[in-house]
């Protein structure tokens, strides 16, 4: 039986219900649980797959409350830590991620920011896990914590777990004096799976993309620029035989167009643009599309059902509020 485990930094997110944080007529805020590895199990459990999640609980009520909500998911919380004094969060300050309004994170010194290799029993971490899921925002978090993350992919790879990874970037991130490129390409060595976009694979990876590109690039250039990427990722990281990419162009807050790719050392597949006028909730689309992928894979798929799931899981979660995805796909 396959057993995914999403390892990552769960958050709480806390946004605006306007265009400012605070409106001395009505100073309320939505308030979700999150982090992109949550997401992740999130839609996989919606998806009737079997995964568990671990990240690091401190023992007080809101941690409870955010254990039962991803149970009441059917995501497995036994692997998680209870350790530590705070849960990280993230401030929006506009609603829904739907203007430009400033993301402000308060992550450092979180439980799982402080965690060790010594916190955590690798035996029980990998009991029954088939596949490990993790993200470049874990290594963006401190040195310690990248290290923790060499240390837990070299077990799951001595293990045969297969391995994937998000090549998330945020700028507001990598504040320890390290650039992602000299900490991400020891880790990607480890990952049979990659998902991510070409920028973020640049930015990650070191492979090639033209500067010049830009919402008006027509699509085939894309295309032909995303097999090229992942082309340079086969090459580079001989482990790794998927890679996948989004492209999502944002012309206004509620026009959206949405499409992927998908890659083996052999195969090539692209979705249809998905295009939507209304827009609920941008956070969380890739995590759904990584849900979708990774679910795609366990189910042995062929490459373009990949992709048409996992753009569809991605694109579906532009109509679901909060960080978490429904499990469906367009």
């Amino acid at each position: 039986m396959n057993l995914v485990l999403s390892f990552g930094e769960i958050l709480i997110r806390q946004q605006s219900l306007g265009n400012t944080f605070f409106d001395k007529n009505n100073n309320r805020l939505e308030i979700f649980p999150g982090g992109s590895e949550a997401n992740v199990a999130a839609s996989l459990a919606q998806m009737d797959n079997n995964v568990a999640y671990c990240s690091a609980f401190p023992q007080n009520a809101l941690s409870d409350e955010i254990l039962n909500i991803l149970e009441d998911l059917q995501v497995d919380t036994t692997k998680a830590l209870r350790i530590g004094d705070r849960l990280g969060s993230y401030i929006l300050m506009s609603a829904n991620g739907l203007s430009k309004g400033e993301v402000i994170y308060d992550r450092k010194y979180s439980s799982f920011s402080q965690l060790t290799v010594a916190d955590i029993d690798v035996d029980k971490l990998f009991d029954g896990v088939s596949w490990l899921h993790w993200t470049a925002l874990t290594p963006a978090l401190n040195q310690n914590m990248a290290d923790l993350m060499l240390v837990l992919l070299q077990e799951a790879s001595n293990r045969n777990i297969t391995i994937s990874v998000d090549l998330n970037y945020r700028n507001r991130l990598w504040q320890y004096g390290k650039e992602p490129v000299d900490i991400m390409p020891q880790l990607a060595a480890h990952c049979d799976v990659v998902m991510g976009n070409i920028w973020a694979a640049n930015k990650m990876l070191g492979t090639t993309v033209d500067e010049s590109f830009d919402r008006n690039t027509p699509q085939a250039t894309y295309l032909a620029a995303a097999e090229k990427s992942a082309k340079e990722i086969f090459q580079r990281y001989p482990k790794c035989k998927h890679v996948a990419y989004t492209f999502r162009f944002m012309d206004n807050p509620n026009h959206n167009l949405f499409y992927g790719t998908y890659h083996t050392p052999t195969e090539h597949v692209s979705s249809d643009i998905m295009e939507t006028f209304e827009v609920i909730d941008r956070i969380g689309s890739g995590d759904a599309f990584m849900g979708g992928y990774i679910h795609a894979l366990v189910n042995n798929m062929t490459p373009q059902e990949v992709i048409n799931t996992a753009t569809g899981a991605g694109y579906q979660k532009l109509f679901v509020k909060g960080d978490f995805g429904d499990g469906k796909i367009k």
